[in-house]
């Protein structure tokens, strides 16, 4: 039977791949994990282990005592935070992920996903239309340790047959999950202040594309390369996953349509140059081919869902 573990559980994507993960397969197959001692409300429909997925002796037995068969790892430290935190960014970001590798190295469990991002990609990469296989010299400590993990994790595929998936996420937007500290959270941060009717300060210039994504699509996406017949899965590494592109100056046009008087203003920080480092947009063409990726949602959709659900007094969950 499939026992399936989400470390990083309360983290902005982990709650939601929780939800759907247990929709699925069943509350009781899926154990939310997290280094917190609390357990948000969401999460509290199946089975909870406050595990340090860098405790490597504890990890362990938590993975025994459900008999976990499959782990998603999401813990990690973001760009615009591990910036300010390099060190333990690199260590949280790298350790965890070789500690799950190796229980899959070693056959205590059989599938491993682990997210990769758009900040493996630097200056100096095509920014549009960015291919799979490209010029990659990330600037950022998040960007390095997420280049560093794909290689891995195509070491650890070709030297030790384990099954690990990758996906690269573009920037994720949701209202059931406050933002944790990246510089695509402008994206989330600005439906805030539409519905509070404040003006909203941004920290990115009004024409800085880049590549996103409505969190339904990255939980959809992400379930269905871990679904997919593992001869499908040809890219070891992490594979490109591309979703809406658009700039400040767009999404806040989009919301003005339903929200005629919101103001915005743009005050960009340190975050507009790990920006200007990344892709306006994205080539998922081998997602696609190789286990029928296809997105659903475009700008307006996404305004539309956002403006519905997001509460003035935070996240709604």
């Amino acid at each position: 039977m499939k026992k399936i573990m989400v470390i990083g559980a309360s983290g902005q994507i982990g709650t939601e791949l929780v939800v759907a993960l247990r929709e699925q397969f069943g509350h009781e197959n899926v154990v939310a994990s997290d280094v917190k001692d609390t357990v948000k409300e969401a999460l509290k429909g199946g089975p909870y282990e406050q595990v340090d997925v860098m405790d490597n002796e504890a990890l362990k037995a938590a993975v025994n005592k459900h008999a976990i068969t499959e782990i998603y790892l999401l813990a990690a430290l973001l760009s615009g935070t591990a910036e300010k935190h390099p060190e333990f960014a690199w260590k949280l970001n790298m350790e965890g992920l070789f500690n799950v590798l190796n229980l899959a190295k070693d056959k205590v469990i059989k599938k491993v996903f682990w997210p990769s991002s758009i900040a493996v990609f630097g200056p100096n990469t095509p920014k549009n239309n960015t291919p799979q296989y490209t010029i990659m010299e990330p600037s950022t400590v998040y960007g390095i340790s997420k280049l560093a993990g794909e290689r891995w994790c195509e070491y650890y595929a070709k030297q030790y047959d384990v099954d690990v998936r990758s996906i690269r996420y573009p920037g994720l937007i949701s209202y059931t999950s406050l933002p944790g500290g990246g510089t695509t959270d402008y994206a989330v941060d600005i439906f805030y202040s539409a519905k509070r009717n404040e003006k909203y300060s941004c920290f990115l210039t009004e024409k800085t594309a880049l590549p996103m994504m409505y969190m339904e699509d990255a939980i959809r996406a992400t379930i269905s390369l871990m679904e997919a017949p593992r001869d499908t899965i040809k890219i070891k590494s992490s594979y490109n996953l591309g979703g809406i592109s658009f700039t400040p100056e767009e999404i806040y046009a989009e919301i003005k349509k339903s929200k005629p008087d919101f103001e915005i203003e743009y005050t960009p920080d340190f975050r507009q140059k790990i920006a200007d480092s990344w892709p306006s947009s994205i080539d998922d063409t081998d997602a696609q081919n190789d286990w029928g990726w296809k997105g659903k949602y475009n700008l307006e959709k996404l305004c539309k869902i956002m403006l519905e659900n997001v509460l003035d007094t935070g996240i709604n969950v």
